[in-house]
């Protein structure tokens, strides 16, 4: 799937309500990072270096530089009254094409509530492994 779709990282979960009404928290990114122009209007997710969790924007604004051609891109949630700057390093305006693990093209909703339970219930991941291990002790394989 990393092959096919170009993204490091193809799947991603909403975390936080800021692109509500468009993604929800819970809903699940099916990412690529195809060589198409990026476009405003383009759901996109980006990481930044200072930071672990990557962030799940629409495309607000797109600048080319003239000199090289090297593409800029302003991000904002679209529940979010102002643009993704103060989410930017200090002194940094505009993401590169570089920052982004992918494009959203499909999506399924709430299917990554597991991942989310999970990262904020540690005693979730606990029953959740035992229960894989108690299916695969008491599995029986036919022959």
């Amino acid at each position: 799937m990393m092959i096919f779709l170009n993204s490091e990282s193809p799947v991603v979960v909403v975390l936080s309500g800021s692109m509500e009404p468009g993604y929800y928290r819970g809903d699940l990114l099916l990412l690529n990072l195809w060589k198409d122009p990026i476009q405003v209007g383009d759901v996109v997710v980006f990481k930044q270096r200072d930071r672990d969790i990557p962030i799940v924007h629409r495309v607000h604004r797109v600048h080319v530089r003239a000199s090289d051609g090297e593409v800029f891109i302003l991000t904002k949630g679209d529940n979010n009254n102002m643009d993704d700057r103060a989410l930017y390093p200090q002194g940094v305006d505009w993401i590169s094409e570089r920052d982004l693990m992918g494009r959203s093209k499909a999506y399924l909703p709430y299917v990554g509530f597991l991942t989310i339970w999970m990262s904020e219930n540690s005693w979730m991941r606990f029953v959740v492994i035992g229960l894989l291990g108690f299916f695969v002790i008491t599995g029986k394989e036919e022959q």
